[in-house]
């Protein structure tokens, strides 16, 4: 049963959209802070911001658990899937470099939520989405084996180009065949586990759960579960002012108030739909990575994230489901 609120798909569209600006800047912003791995960026982004959403939540929170625990299953595998998007998506711009990264990890997002609509609401894809599908999956494929970095681009920032994992490779990689192929499975996995958190939020959102209620637990949950990550691995993150302004931009504004903007979003609009409308995001993360970090893809690399941009056309078109059985 859905919320008694009218529904306006405009507003929504326009809080994703903001939403997606802010997350835009994550895999930039992660690059100021070269000492933080991976895993302590993510835990300290999500696991802090997830838990905001709870305390945000507040007593809206308290009073719908009678209706939440009925629902515990929505609420953990929520919760599960916000605990496992950080850590893989922010390892697959690690591995691979924040443009490979963000757009495998938002470019099949939208392949999972489909998938999970016809897998649990028996609403069938159109030959268009099967098509878009069809050319993503082959993007991914010629960006895991022709993806690789070809050095940073002319007039890159100093502080980019220096950036270093603690193995020594560039964050965008070292542009081998195997790396770039490691970065697009996390990538994948990224994508099935915020497909799987907006789905679970969106079928939470209803009579007497609200959209920050909805948020509050299942990024609640995630964040405590990553707060074993961030106590194990988010040292760096007090090594410098630096390197804990960016930790706390992460958690505050692209995660907090960012996943506050989808949370209301998914009142006006469907998981899918709203899954769709974030694939702006890698456009401006890549453009956010060209211009700051000075990532330059390799020719294979570019045809990849072309075939993917195809993709992302179509899935963004109006499509045409068979109804429910």
């Amino acid at each position: 049963m859905r919320s008694n609120t009218p529904t306006r798909p405009g507003l929504g569209v326009l809080l994703v959209l903001l939403a997606s600006l802010l997350w835009g800047t994550t895999g930039t912003a992660a690059t100021f802070a070269p000492e933080v791995g991976p895993l302590a960026i993510g835990a300290a982004a999500l696991g802090v911001g997830g838990l905001l959403q709870a305390v945000v939540a507040g007593r809206g929170l308290v009073r719908a658990l009678p209706l939440l625990r009925p629902r515990w299953r929505l609420v953990l595998l929520g919760g599960l899937a916000v605990f496992a998007y950080p850590l893989a998506f922010y390892s697959s711009m690690h591995t691979a470099g924040v443009t490979i990264g963000t757009v495998v990890s938002l470019g099949s997002a939208p392949v999972f939520a489909a998938l999970l609509d016809w897998a649990v609401d028996r609403r069938r894809p159109s030959r268009r989405w099967l098509v878009a599908a069809l050319l993503g999956l082959l993007g991914m494929g010629v960006l895991s084996v022709f993806g690789g970095h070809g050095g940073p681009a002319a007039g890159g920032s100093a502080a980019a180009n220096a950036i270093a994992s603690p193995a020594g490779d560039t964050l965008a990689g070292a542009g081998g065949t195997g790396q770039i192929g490691l970065g697009v499975a996390l990538g994948l996995l990224a994508g099935v586990s915020y497909a799987g958190y907006a789905w679970a939020a969106h079928r939470l959102i209803g009579p007497g759960v609200d959209s920050r209620v909805a948020m509050g637990a299942v990024f609640g949950l995630g964040g405590l579960l990553l707060m074993p990550v961030l106590v194990a691995t988010g040292g760096p993150l007090l090594s410098s002012w630096r390197a804990f302004g960016v930790g706390a931009y992460m958690a505050l504004v692209p995660m907090f108030l960012g996943y506050v903007l989808f949370g209301l979003a998914l009142r006006h609009i469907d998981a899918t739909s709203a899954t769709v409308l974030t694939l702006s995001e890698p456009v401006i993360a890549a453009g956010f990575a060209a211009v700051i970090v000075g990532e330059r893809l390799a020719g294979g690399g570019v045809v990849g994230v072309v075939l993917i941009g195809a993709s992302l056309v179509l899935f963004a078109l109006p499509a045409n489901r068979s109804r429910p059985r």
